[in-house]
């Protein structure tokens, strides 16, 4: 075993390298696309003053919002009265998709409907059709109920800040762009979203160049996020709305990817002082969730079992490599091989640090916590063992959501 010992450290030291190496450039990458993050303007308050050159009192143009809502009692009442208390917007409409829901949530809804013209309710038709699933047929329904020049999806888990659609709809403007999403701040409470939810945020920061996503090609370079989205009406007509990705788990890229295809322009936006979102309540909540999204968001088992190495590689491997090269150095080990597991110890060591620094540019970013980034390498065990749940159930055509089977 003595004679294998130095042949396992040039591994150790070889594979800590590679992963030190690419955590390193994977936290660079990020922190220019913090820079490249475009920002809509925050300063419109009571009197709404759009600052932006375009535009001066208020958005002349006719804004229809859409929430679909399925089962959501809890948050339907806050969500909705958030997006009437939108400023700057004088043509604005909102409705509301009652689907199915099997708890208060339509009553609610057209109790405050009584209560506010510009609001109305649509009762979804509750079975779902041959090939859609339940969210892309409520969002379909919904584009043949909205009228203005751009569309707004909400879902009913988000608070808009009173500013946050003219606001978006200000940038789309100044940027030429047809759909944006502004990405809204993740409210993480408990242990289990602290240590999940920022990777949302973390993983797109990290791994897509936001600048080239944003042209027309390639379509499948994309980010998108239909917690809040804002689009012209012109450019949800022209790819026939949600009809095109009407089986798809993930429709928010899915649509972006088909709005990118057609020739339009999408991207992605600081929302973080326009909208929060607080996704799950529980980490059964959260779990079903990922396992519903994960396999999807991965494209195929492939792509899943590669995106899983790299990610053990970078994030993984490092903090074991720097563990263990501390241990073996303080035993009694052969003054060389101490010498070689310090050197790997050290090298593990910055490559954990290069992993943190990209959390900490996120969560600095996106309105996170800065100390949940110590917690890095937890996070991305819990991210793979759901990868492998999602892919498991998917195997198995046992994903559900909100009752129905997916």
């Amino acid at each position: 075993m003595k004679r294998r010992m130095p042949s396992v450290i040039v591994v150790a030291e070889t594979v800590s390298v590679v992963g030190g190496l690419l955590a390193s450039t994977l936290s660079a990458h990020a922190i220019v696309n913090s820079r490249l993050l475009r920002k809509p303007g925050h300063r419109m308050d009571a009197s709404p003053n759009l600052v932006p050159d375009s535009v001066s009192d208020s958005v002349p143009w006719s804004v229809s919002v859409g929430v679909p809502a399925r089962n959501e009692e809890s948050n339907i009442h806050d969500c909705v009265r958030s997006i009437l208390a939108s400023t700057g917007l004088p043509n604005l409409d909102v409705t509301i998709l009652n689907d199915a829901s099997a708890d208060s949530t339509g009553e609610i809804a057209a109790l405050m409907a009584t209560q506010d013209p510009r609001l109305r309710v649509v009762e979804g038709s509750g079975d779902v059709p041959a090939g859609w699933i339940g969210k892309t047929n409520a969002s379909q329904q919904l584009v043949a109920a909205m009228t203005g020049d751009y569309f707004v999806f909400v879902d009913a888990d988000v608070r808009l800040q009173p500013h946050a659609i003219a606001s978006s709809i200000v940038a789309l403007e100044r940027y030429g762009l047809d759909l944006v999403s502004p990405y809204p701040r993740q409210v993480a409470v408990s242990p289990a979203e602290r240590f999940v939810q920022p990777l949302l945020q973390w993983l797109w920061l990290t791994f897509l160049p936001l600048r080239l996503a944003e042209r027309k090609r390639p379509a499948s370079m994309v980010a998108a996020n239909g917690q809040f989205m804002v689009g012209r009406r012109a450019a949800f007509e022209a790819v026939g709305g949600f009809a095109r990705v009407k089986g798809e788990v993930l429709d928010d890229v899915a649509l972006a990817r088909v709005l990118k295809a057609a020739g339009f322009r999408v991207a992605i936006l600081d929302g973080t002082n326009l909208a929060s979102c607080r996704m799950y309540q529980s980490w059964s909540e959260l779990r079903d969730g990922y396992t519903k999204n994960l396999w999807s968001a991965s494209g195929n088992r492939f792509a899943a079992g590669l995106f899983g190495s790299l990610l053990i590689v970078a994030y993984l491997v490092p903090p074991v490599a720097a563990i263990v090269g501390s241990t073996g150095f303080l035993r009694r080990t052969p003054h060389a091989n101490r010498r070689r597991l310090a050197t790997v110890a050290g090298i593990g060591g910055a490559g954990t640090a290069a992993g943190f620094v990209g959390r900490i540019v996120s969560a600095r970013t996106m309105g996170g916590r800065v100390g949940d980034s110590a917690g890095h390498p937890v996070s991305i065990l819990m991210l793979l063992s759901l990868l492998v749940r999602s892919w498991r159930h998917h195997r198995r055509g046992t994903i559900s959501w909100k009752g129905r089977l997916l």
